[in-house]
């Protein structure tokens, strides 16, 4: 696993956009118009700089997949996180859903603890390559720091197909949200060995 830097944005960007283009929870938040990509493109962008700044971001040894962490309890607002907000608004989601990404957003956050964490936002694989046991590998690493922290791991997901390869790894679902599909929350305990 390395360590991405800035100039590994573009590459992190495009790994996200081809992974998370027909994700359900991803489709809730960005415009539906001709424009869908772009959409996408500015919120993985925005993810990118949010985990950054407040968390890590992450590339499997071969540039094929990647992670962006954050660490809700070191996320500060500053003016430049609040021009990112609205650009994301603007780019992305629309004054016409800004509503329904709030209402989104405070359901999410009434059902994360407010705790210490390292919070999984996104886990991508370059769709080719699925299958091949990469996404497998930077999970474990992403693991393995958060027990060299002390930290439990969260993250949600509306991907029905993936909570099994969550579960292989000890994750567990404490919670659901109905949004017009189902949102799971999931959480990974710190190895207390």
């Amino acid at each position: 696993m390395i360590k991405a830097t800035r100039d590994d944005k573009s590459l992190i960007v495009n790994i996200l956009i081809d992974s998370f283009k027909d994700n359900q929870s991803v489709n809730y938040i960005v415009r539906q118009d001709n424009h869908k990509l772009k959409c996408i493109r500015a919120l993985m962008e925005y993810s990118f700089e949010i985990c950054f700044n407040f968390g890590e971001t992450w590339l499997s040894d071969d540039g094929k997949a990647c992670a962006l962490l954050l660490f809700p309890q070191k996320k500060r607002t500053t003016i430049q996180s609040i021009w990112r907000d609205i650009k994301l608004i603007w780019q992305a989601i629309g004054i016409g859903g800004v509503m329904k990404a709030l209402d989104r957003e405070t359901k999410i956050k009434a059902k994360q603890p407010k705790e210490p964490m390292l919070y999984l936002w996104f886990i991508g694989v370059d769709p080719t390559l699925q299958h091949r046991g990469i996404g497998t590998q930077l999970l474990k690493e992403i693991i393995n720091r958060s027990n060299e922290r002390n930290l439990p791991i969260f993250l949600e997901t509306s991907t029905i197909k993936n909570l099994p390869w969550y579960e292989n790894f000890n994750f567990y679902t404490y919670d659901k949200l109905e949004l017009g599909y189902t949102l799971f929350f999931l959480k990974h305990e710190p190895d207390k060995s």
